[in-house]
């Protein structure tokens, strides 16, 4: 809670201009019913209009002096929220945006939207509502009590006796339903989860004939988020009833002990309308405060979601890095794989690469290789082998566990992300394509040059239905709907394209695309991209084995690294895959 207060603090002098205003109309209304009182006690019995009359001036110049404050007040409070909100949510995008892949399989896709928009909604609503009520009730509660005394001091005293109960009321639920309203934000975490995985696999599940499944699965964790909205809400709205009990037994008691006082002459008539006019406006006042307590739950629990996120430190330490003094000390920083030229650096190499996501069981074990300048990786296995895990790490989008990832000669945890990740072009399974116009998925925001872009699309195979399906200014539906398989994966080879990479990395990149296409792809690939280190990650034998080397792998374990004909020989495995899909033969 205090890491987002922190973002208030730049508007404080418009929060005090506001509370100004908003103070100055609150006495404005204060003085209303004393204004009354005065004339029904003291300017009624002297028969005089006029005098009536311009004190019913007064009363009016009063009402329109709140109108026009709470109004005044309520735009400049109105402003700061708002404000204050928007550079909260720009902070929360940017610091999500930064997180490094595992930091986000620790908080969940699910639960960042949320934070991203419930959480920071409930922030907004609660400081807008605060620098609204926040000054007008308690000045109209303490200033009420006030008043009244000044009136009547044994009438406020029944209102003095209750003040401390309806205190411990508020204090004593606030505390039970934070952890309450933390739990139902956790509960709708859970729900938009699931509605995110069924809009997203929605053919999936009409293809499968399992809508009612999900529609099932939806309900459970709706009903689960009910109760516990339920039991939160039910907790706190508590204290309304039990404040409600309370003032309206003191004003049973104020108009007993009232008519009493009046009858016997020690208090005037006004002075009980008066009376009664203020304990209202102190009711109103609790009721307020008792809703922004509620409020407040709310956005304590949301404050603390989302401070989560903006104080989680990265785990991506960025090492410090020397420059070689010598060609023997650059020599002696090599790793112990083995390039294919005893002079050259290699230009990715993995040393001894092991890494596990869950810290148990490993995913990839003692990954090494190296590629020179220029030369190409066919990375082949069955699913689930560490094919894609292998480009993450070699992106630094995890950290590896054991040996050591170099690009140049250089480790990849000593440049700085920004740094090491334009270096590559990469093309992952799945990949998505957004919204917009075709060169816009295309050029990323880029601002790469048009004739590198449409060089990029022709070696991607792509440039024939871009220009017969209206030409680079085609709107993309999300997720590229209103495009085929083939086609998306040509665009998103052509984005991975246009920004001339130093490291090509296409992973499955070409499943969707026909042989003929494939092979002509892979054609002016070679031709055009000659000095680019590319890493292939396939299903396809035949997109791979023109590498320059191909890494089998198989769950997570290297079994064969070396050309087609040396895997052929050496790798049974490899021998074994290719005897499916090309019926054994070599090419």
């Amino acid at each position: 809670m205090k890491y987002v207060l922190r973002y208030v603090k730049p508007h404080i002098p418009r929060m005090i201009y506001g509370f100004t205003i908003k103070f100055t109309g609150t006495i404005m209304e204060l003085l209303i019913p004393y204004i009354l009182s005065y004339i029904i006690d003291e300017v009624t019995p002297k028969n005089d209009i006029s005098l009536v009359v311009r004190w019913g001036l007064l009363m009016v110049v009063c009402a329109a002096m709140v109108l026009i404050c709470n109004v005044w007040a309520n735009r400049v409070s109105a402003g700061v929220s708002r404000d204050t909100i928007e550079a909260l949510r720009y902070d929360l995008f940017k610091k999500i945006s930064y997180l490094s892949s595992s930091q986000v399989d620790s908080f969940t896709i699910p639960s960042l939207v949320t934070r991203m928009t419930t959480d920071t909604y409930h922030l907004h609503r609660t400081l807008n509502m605060i620098q609204r009520m926040g000054v007008r009730a308690p000045i109209l509660m303490l200033g009420g009590v006030v008043v009244t005394m000044v009136i009547d001091p044994y009438l406020s005293a029944i209102l003095c006796f209750l003040l401390p109960f309806m205190s411990i009321i508020v204090v004593h639920i606030s505390q039970k339903s934070i952890p309450l309203f933390g739990k139902a934000q956790r509960s709708a975490d859970d729900m938009i989860r699931v509605v995110r995985e069924n809009t997203t696999g929605i053919r999936v599940i009409k293809a499968l004939s399992r809508t009612e499944h999900e529609i099932e699965r939806y309900d459970k964790v709706n009903e689960k988020l009910i109760q516990d909205e339920a039991k939160a809400s039910i907790t706190m709205a508590a204290s309304s009833p039990l404040i409600n009990l309370l003032l309206n037994s003191g004003l049973v008691a104020v108009i007993i002990v009232g008519a009493w006082r009046v009858s016997t002459g020690q208090m005037k008539p006004g002075a009980i309308v008066a009376f009664l006019t203020y304990f209202t406006i102190i009711l109103n006042s609790v009721m307020a405060v008792s809703r922004l307590v509620t409020m407040a739950s709310k956005a304590i629990a949301s404050a603390g979601r989302v401070s989560e996120v903006l104080l989680t430190p990265s785990d991506m330490e960025i090492r410090p890095y020397h420059e070689p003094e010598s060609p023997e000390e650059s020599v002696e920083a090599q790793s112990t794989v083995e390039p294919d030229s005893s002079n050259a650096v290699p230009h990715v190499e993995f040393d001894h690469v092991s890494f596990s996501y869950n810290k148990r069981v490993k995913n990839l074990d003692d990954i090494s290789f190296s590629l020179l300048p220029g030369q190409s990786l066919g990375i082949i296995g069955p699913t689930g082998s560490g094919k894609s895990t292998l480009a993450q790490l070699l992106l630094r989008l995890y950290d590896i566990d054991e040996g050591q990832i170099r690009i140049n000669g250089r480790d990849i945890t000593t440049f700085p992300l920004k740094e090491l990740r334009q270096k590559f072009g990469v093309v992952f399974q799945n990949d998505v394509l957004f919204k917009e116009k075709l060169l816009q998925n295309i050029d990323m925001g880029r601002c790469i040059p048009m004739e590198d872009i449409e060089n990029a699309v022709s070696v991607a195979q792509a440039a024939d239905f871009i220009a017969e399906s209206g030409g680079y200014d085609k709107d993309i539906a999300i997720k590229g709907a209103n495009l085929s398989g083939g086609q998306k994966q040509r665009i998103l080879i052509s984005r991975a394209l246009a920004g001339h990479p130093e490291i090509l990395i296409l992973d499955d990149s070409s499943s969707a695309l026909d042989y003929k296409t494939d092979a002509r792809f892979r054609t002016a690939l070679a031709d055009s991209f000659s000095g680019t280190t590319t890493i292939i990650i396939a299903q396809r034998i035949s997109s791979i084995m023109h590498c320059d080397k191909i890494l089998v792998l198989e769950d997570g374990i290297p079994l064969g690294l070396g050309t087609h004909e040396e895997l052929m020989k050496s790798c049974q495995a490899y021998r074994e895959i290719s005897e499916i899909q090309m019926g054994g033969t070599e090419s």
